[in-house]
């Protein structure tokens, strides 16, 4: 499955839940069944901490108020509703595995959705609240699944007392995370080894998550705002190599996480399917499709008045920021999928309750998250960018290529005016000064024709060519370091060093 993402161009959480699906029936593999604790700590951590380090905190700040109704108001919403759906269409599901249900179902996963949203250009606000909301959602789906597995397991509940804990949990969390993430921006300001910068950047979430656990407060706040506060300052800490290793590692270890955990469903789903041997299968896929669109009816339900009250209600806000279009809030909509924190959380739900006897309902959970999975990411996901062009949300990015280009000609400005203060000095050439001059006025040139449409197209040909010469260029000189390896002119490491700085270059070119 995983070879096949670059050739179909379907986002690989739609495959791996297809793989993980095809991997549960395959013959001859062996039964897994692991701790539920170690699935949690063990995976969810780098999964919040690397999503929130990602996430632009301008945009969230943009997007407080929708994001806040989204990942609070919706979450709550949509556990709520799932529990009272699942209680009432399966036969012998207490309320507590049902509010357990509702609480692992309640969380979004933003990596389908953005990606096709990206791709086919949607509009970035609306990428911004799909992103915002998977952030923070994590955080309150996870108190409340903490807080019904604990009422599974003990038997007793308050609601009062789990209100006054959410918010305390939620402001310790917080605070264990910006503490610990402080800590770590301390010693990485004074770390100058790229490894070790890079394996501190990889635990950080752990750092963050594991003291929170121990003090009772929420580890998944902590992690995730530790992520955002890290990935705030971690530009003025890091060096470009630094930068280069930290995202290529995040990328793989995003991608293998995310893998693990549908692997792990995919072989525990036989055991699963033989503990619900006394169901039918036509009854597991009717409250699987039930449970399904119980959450998508909810996110429905709760998209347009979420939106419309606040402006209603305050004046500002409307005149602020106007009613979205119909088609935004559709997409919106349509875009809530279930991902790797979903599968995290049911694979974390406990064996066995305080009595000793197993806890109820665990299998019919881990299926129903699984079908919930499978129906949001294959249909939802499959369907998105046909869902896209019907409500015409394409974006011409006009809005990013003026952002783009003005960075360039004030990033160009700035090293012309520091040139200028450097020219005189004994170690500046001056045939060097006026190469490097030449270059940076052309693309502050370049980029000034995108910005205010004054070019004929003569600056960008030229700019074209050039990268196209300066590739194949490149291409020789990789063929000509090959060549040196293979006859064992040069060794391996060199060959390595040399490449790696030709393939930098080549990064850099547009085309």
């Amino acid at each position: 499955m995983i070879v096949l993402v670059p050739k179909l161009r379907v986002p690989y959480p739609i495959l791996l839940v297809l793989g993980g699906l095809a991997l549960g029936f395959a013959p001859g593999l062996p039964e897994v069944e692991l701790p539920p604790d170690l699935v949690l700590v063990g995976v969810l951590p780098p999964l919040l901490y690397g999503a929130a380090f990602f996430t632009s905190l301008r945009d969230l700040r943009a997007n407080v108020r929708p994001v806040t109704l989204l990942s609070v108001g919706l979450v709550l919403l949509t556990m709520t509703v799932v529990a009272v759906v699942a209680h009432a269409i399966v036969p012998g599901l207490p309320w507590a595995a049902a509010f357990v249900l509702g609480a692992v179902v309640s969380p979004t996963d933003p990596i389908a959705a953005t990606a096709i949203m990206q791709r086919l250009g949607v509009p970035r606000r609306i990428v911004s609240i799909v992103e915002g909301e998977s952030l923070v959602n994590d955080g309150t789906a996870l108190v409340a699944y903490r807080f019904a597995v604990a009422a599974a397991v003990t038997g007793t509940f308050s609601l009062l007392d789990a209100s006054v804990a959410f918010v305390l949990n939620a402001a310790g969390g917080v605070a264990v995370g910006l503490a610990v993430a402080w800590i770590v921006r301390q010693v990485r300001r004074r770390l100058d080894f790229p490894p070790a910068e890079v394996t501190i950047s990889l635990l950080t979430g752990y750092f963050a998550y594991i003291p929170a656990e121990l003090l009772g407060v929420s580890a998944v706040i902590a992690a995730v705002t530790a992520g955002v506060y890290l990935g705030w300052y971690t530009p003025e800490l890091t060096t470009p190599e630094v930068r280069l290793l930290g995202e290529s590692a995040w990328e793989i270890v995003t991608f293998t996480l995310n893998a693990i955990l549908f692997t792990l469903i995919g072989l525990q789903l036989p055991v699963i399917v033989d503990e619900l041997e006394a169901y039918a299968a036509g009854d597991l896929v009717w409250w699987g499709a039930a449970v399904w669109l119980t959450v998508l009816a909810a996110r429905a339900v709760w998209i347009y008045p979420a939106a419309k009250l606040p402006r209603l209600l305050v004046p500002r806000i409307r005149e602020r920021d106007p009613m979205p279009s119909p088609a935004a809030l559709a997409l919106i909509t349509w875009s809530g999928m279930r991902g790797g924190v979903s599968l995290a959380a049911a694979l974390a739900v406990p064996l066995a309750i305080d009595s000793g006897e197993p806890f109820p309902g665990r299998s019919l959970i881990l299926f129903l998250t699984f079908a919930v999975i499978l129906g949001s990411l294959v249909v939802q996901g499959l369907t998105l960018p046909a869902v896209i062009r019907l409500l015409r949300l394409e974006d011409d990015g006009a809005d990013d290529a003026r952002e783009e280009a003005h960075a360039r000609i004030h990033a160009a400005g700035a090293a012309l005016l520091r040139l200028e203060e450097l020219v005189d000095e004994d170690w500046v050439r001056p045939d060097t000064a006026e190469r490097v001059r030449g270059g940076y006025t052309f693309r502050r040139d370049r980029f000034s024709a995108r910005l205010d449409g004054g070019d004929d197209g003569s600056i960008e040909a030229r700019s074209q060519d050039f990268q196209r010469l300066r590739r194949e260029l490149l291409n020789a000189e990789r063929q000509a370091v090959e060549e040196l390896r293979r006859s064992g002119e040069i060794s391996e490491e060199v060959a390595r060093r040399v490449s790696r700085d030709l393939d930098l270059e080549d990064a850099r070119l547009e085309i």
